[in-house]
């Protein structure tokens, strides 16, 4: 209990046990983890010490690596992976500046689907990539490990989809979840085949 206590700490922390937890086979030095997570680099290297002492994670040539024989590991996981700790308000109005979102569909690791093409498709006017990607980078450090995402313009959108393109119907014919969506974007134009 002693170890688990410890852990759950700081925002941080958590960051990098996801960071951790989601990438097991790779190999993160601390400025890595600093910008990965959006954390300063005392913090960094603050926690992987602290996760370092406690067996989270381990040293290899390359940085911190996971350990696999973490005593905690799986309950760890189900805690800070598995858990449905997605708020899909808070999504919704991370983009609601980046443009006139229409439609805001999440996808893969929002709904613990691996198999998935994309994490979130966003569609919408007038978007600025730039805000996207600034919030994509966010959503990245709080999950801890890249997102794919597509964007289009809501005339590309409809265009794709009624010619029954590969990737939105991908998207749209396989498990995911509507976060936000505009009238004129009805619900029944997604099913079809």
């Amino acid at each position: 209990m002693e170890i688990l206590g410890k852990i759950l700490g700081s925002v941080a922390r958590v960051k990098i046990m996801r960071t951790f937890l989601l990438n097991p086979k790779d190999s993160f030095s601390n400025q890595d983890i600093a910008k990965r997570c959006r954390i300063t680099l005392n913090s960094a290297r603050k926690e992987t010490r602290l996760l370092s002492s406690v067996d989270f994670i381990k040293k290899n040539t390359k940085g911190w690596i996971f350990n696999s024989n973490f005593k905690y590991a799986s309950e760890v996981e189900g805690l800070l992976v598995n858990s449905d700790t997605i708020d899909k308000d808070a999504i919704a109005g991370k983009f609601r500046k980046a443009g006139r979102v229409k439609l805001l569909v999440i996808s893969g690791i929002f709904i613990k689907n691996k198999d998935a093409r994309v994490d979130m498709l966003i569609v919408g006017d007038r978007m600025k990539k730039g805000k996207i990607q600034e919030e994509i980078s966010k959503l990245e450090a709080e999950i801890g490990t890249e997102l794919s995402y597509a964007v289009f313009e809501t005339k590309e959108f409809i265009y794709r989809l009624n010619m029954f393109d590969k990737l939105i119907r991908d998207i749209l014919d396989f498990p995911h979840e509507v976060v936000l969506q505009a009238k004129e974007l009805s619900t029944q134009s997604f099913h079809r085949r």
